[in-house]
């Protein structure tokens, strides 16, 4: 039982960290289109809702970050901003003429974010999307 209970709390706590959070939501994006890259034939149809979900995310990440209480430092906001810019313009082009190896970047730039959110080095880098995979699959489940 304290064993349950205590994995309980490591678990809230961490989802309490706002960084925590926002990786954890990264990876989960970053999980839904490889999803879709690598069962390209029969999930091509779940693209739109993969790239809309990461567009939707990186909306809201280039909205916390421009807030005027934000106190990011105006470069590190600025190269955020220049990442959403180019996201949504690819995003744009992955949706004009699809194609599976066009995900990559997008899925790289999710992962390499979150685990630079989670200062989470290259080993641990597997651990980290299983994790976010296992959760993409439990949401799924749940909305279906």
């Amino acid at each position: 039982m304290y064993q349950a209970a205590s994995t309980y709390a490591k678990n809230a706590l961490q989802a309490a960290d706002p960084r925590n959070q926002e990786a954890q939501l990264l990876m989960m994006a970053a999980s839904k289109l490889q999803a879709v890259k690598d069962n390209w034939d029969s999930h091509k149809s779940t693209l739109d809702a993969a790239l809309i979900y990461n567009q939707k995310l990186w909306t809201a990440i280039v909205t916390l970050v421009s807030a005027e209480d934000n106190q990011l430092p105006p470069p590190i906001k600025a190269n955020i901003a220049n990442l959403a810019n180019f996201v949504f313009n690819h995003t744009f082009r992955v949706l004009s003429d699809p194609q599976s190896e066009k995900l990559s970047i997008l899925i790289n730039i999710n992962r390499n974010i979150a685990m630079g959110l989670r200062g989470i080095g290259e080993g641990e880098e597997k651990a980290a999307r299983a994790k976010a995979s296992e959760a993409s699959k439990l949401e799924s489940g749940a909305a279906a």
